[in-house]
This record gives C-alpha cells, structure tokens and sequence, in this order.
C-alpha cells in the first residue's frame, strides 16, 4: 500500500507513530480505480459494443480535428493528413487537453464538431502522464462520444496509452 502521512515519535518509550492521512493499493491508486470503475459502468451501459458503435466512412472528405491548436499532436495530424490525402477538407476545433477545466471544453468542441456536417472527426493530444491525459477518462467525455452523430476516432497519447475515449 502507499501511505500518506507524517511519522512522529513518543520520546520517553521511544514509540514511533504513523499519523495517516490516506491509504492506496500499491500498482493500484485512486486514477485507476476510478479507471476500472468508470469502464466497467459504461461497459454495462453498452458504450462498447460494436453494434452500437457509427460506422467509419468509406471516403472521408471533411474532417474535424479537436484538439489544442497550438500542440505538437496538431501538427503530426497535419502532417498525416497531408501525406495520405491533401483533399480532405480540415477544421481545427481549438479545446484545452488538460486541466481541471479541459473535459468541458472537450465535450463542447466535440458537440460543434458534430455540427458541422464532417464525416469524421478525430479529437486527440499528444502523450503525457496518466494525470495530464486523465479528460479523456472523464464520463462527461464518454458521454459526449456516444452521443455524437459522426464518427469518431480518439488519437489520445501514446500507442501504451489505453483511455475511456478509445473504447
């Protein structure tokens, strides 16, 4: 386990005390057991099943990109769509990735995506921690996804990186 606290010690029997404030499993702290949780809830929702799921158009000639306009990840999407087709027509939705405020944002850039008669839309970021790349894990998110009439692809983190908006 993985303790937080402070230790203090009774001087005249030489006892030390541990005052603890929190306790996590060890390899399985509070992100990932929200994580387990969170699948597991939209799992029973049906969220993943394939039958449920928008199918992926066959020739994609509008695309909306949601994600940090400034990022590094924007411009590897670019950079892709250039290589493989230069005729697709792009809209870049600017939404914060992280942060506290980023789920909300994401959820309504993903809604105006969604209105804007695109035949796919991709919402990513680039790498980070567990913690940085956490508003793809947020149910708002899910939710959002789900309900989208276009398709979606999630293009969050590394390949290593398995997020709720992947499923």
């Amino acid at each position: 386990v993985i303790v937080n606290g402070s230790i203090s010690v009774y001087t005249p029997r030489g006892e030390y005390q541990l005052m603890t404030v929190s306790v996590e499993p060890f390899g399985r702290g509070a992100l990932e057991l929200a994580y387990e949780q969170l699948k597991e809830r939209l799992q029973q929702k049906g969220y993943f099943d394939s039958a449920r799921k928008k199918p992926q158009p066959r020739y994609i000639k509008k695309i909306a990109l949601v994600t940090a306009s400034k990022s590094a990840a924007l411009q590897d999407m670019l950079k892709i769509i250039d290589k493989r087709w230069r005729l697709v027509e792009v809209t870049v939705i600017d939404t914060l990735v992280q942060g506290d405020r980023s789920a909300p944002q994401i959820v309504e850039a993903l809604r105006y995506a969604d209105s804007l008669g695109v035949d796919a839309i991709v919402v990513g970021r680039g790498g980070g921690s567990r913690e940085d790349l956490w508003a793809f894990n947020e149910e708002i998110v899910a939710d959002a996804i789900f309900n989208l009439n276009t398709f979606v692809v999630s293009a969050v983190g590394h390949e290593v990186d398995v997020l709720i908006s992947d499923f």
